[in-house]
């Protein structure tokens, strides 16, 4: 079991473009990262991969990414749990979901989402997720969809990380996007 970021990001190391706000989640032109994903056919090799994300048993997501995908109805997927890393308050739209459970530490949030995994790995999600999770040492791996589109902008996926070395795990070649896994090394 592992904590796996899966995150769709721009050869220029973006994952959201310009104007990024709450109403525009993933910015100017920062749905193209997500067309392989939302593909009505996605193919033999994305769809494995989204059945791999698919196949986590919790989640790990900033606030950031939650609320603009309107916490995805209360359920990601197969009713795992959501731990959500906010400064703010829960917004009490999320009030009647179980799944939900929002703080701040995350230590706490990556321990209890590996707790309730199983021996199923831990979706992430979000880039200032991830930026905490790699300092705080608590991310496995890295799972980078590279979606062949310059950004020019936006939202970096690394932005504020110091330096770590990474272990290729695996390169998938999908239609329109290339699946690279790293295992973060310690």
């Amino acid at each position: 079991m592992a904590t796996v970021l899966y995150m769709s990001m721009s050869l220029d190391g973006y994952v959201a473009g310009p104007n990024e706000t709450d109403d525009n989640g993933l910015g100017d032109g920062g749905d193209a990262l997500h067309d392989w994903v939302l593909a009505e056919q996605p193919g033999p090799v994305n769809q494995q991969v989204i059945d791999e994300f698919m196949a986590t048993g919790a989640i790990v997501a900033g606030r950031g990414t939650f609320e603009p995908a309107e916490g995805w109805g209360g359920d990601h997927h197969d009713g795992v749990p959501m731990h959500i890393l906010s400064r703010r308050p829960r917004p009490d739209w999320t009030a009647n979901w179980p799944l939900v459970h929002y703080g701040n530490d995350v230590e706490e949030a990556f321990a209890a989402a590996r707790e309730a995994a199983g021996d199923q790995d831990v979706l992430v999600h979000g880039a200032a997720v991830t930026q905490r999770a790699i300092a705080a040492g608590v991310l496995d791996e890295l799972q980078i969809h590279l979606v062949p589109i310059l950004l020019g902008g936006g939202r970096p996926l690394f932005e504020g990380v110091d330096q770590r070395h990474l272990e290729l795990v695996r390169v998938l070649e999908g239609e329109g996007v290339t699946h690279l896994r790293y295992r973060v090394r310690r």
